[in-house]
């Protein structure tokens, strides 16, 4: 429930935003973005979903040297899908873009150019899904879920509502980027703070 409200909000917030700087245009390139990092974002929550149960396992197992290399894996992993979605997605986008909308569609180049700038989220949004789900599987529900709720609303409302009134229609397109990456300033921070209790 909270997931699903949280979306609706920022949802809106994208689309009253681009309707007051760009107009109805605006809200069809970010409905365009936002399928392409949703496409993204779905192979690092599934990765997520699919190492969570071992994480789990290792950790109840008190496991640690599994524990700790899984995680390291994990992270390699993570690393190497960013890398290839961002390159993915600047090589593709005209591609990308093109099936939405046509080239002659003022949608397609503010889509074009609005996706260069929020493909520099997917370096930030594996490591911030993964974060969220291994705390799950370490059984810390409480820090999982500040993860995931600085990442996908407080974060994105700040910059929602900073970004564009400084810096215009890029200030929208730069929103998740450097939401993305306060949220893994704070991801790091509680990788770091919980380290030697659960001795990853």
């Amino acid at each position: 429930m909270a997931t699903a409200l949280v979306t609706g909000i920022i949802t809106m917030m994208f689309n009253w935003t681009m309707l007051h700087y760009v107009g109805e245009d605006g809200v069809a390139a970010v409905t365009i973005i936002m399928y392409v990092l949703m496409f993204a974002s779905s192979l690092y929550t599934g990765y997520s979903y699919g190492v969570a149960p071992m994480i789990s396992f290792y950790y109840g197992e008190k496991n640690r040297d599994k524990l700790k290399k899984l995680i390291s894996i994990s992270m390699k992993v993570i690393l190497f899908i960013s890398v290839l979605t961002i390159a993915a997605s600047f090589m593709l986008t005209r591609p990308l873009v093109s099936v939405f909308a046509s080239p002659d569609n003022p949608v397609y180049d503010l889509a074009v150019a609005g996706n260069r700038i929020c493909s520099v989220a997917l370096l930030f949004i594996g490591f911030n899904i993964f974060a969220s789900g291994m705390f799950t599987a370490l059984s810390n529900g409480a820090v999982s879920a500040v993860l995931a709720f600085s990442r996908s609303f407080v974060f994105m409302l700040i910059t929602m509502l900073v970004l564009p009134a400084v810096l215009g229609v890029n200030g929208i397109w730069l929103a998740t980027p450097v939401a993305e990456m306060m949220a893994l300033v704070l991801s790091a921070v509680m990788f770091l703070k919980y380290r030697k209790r659960y001795r990853y």
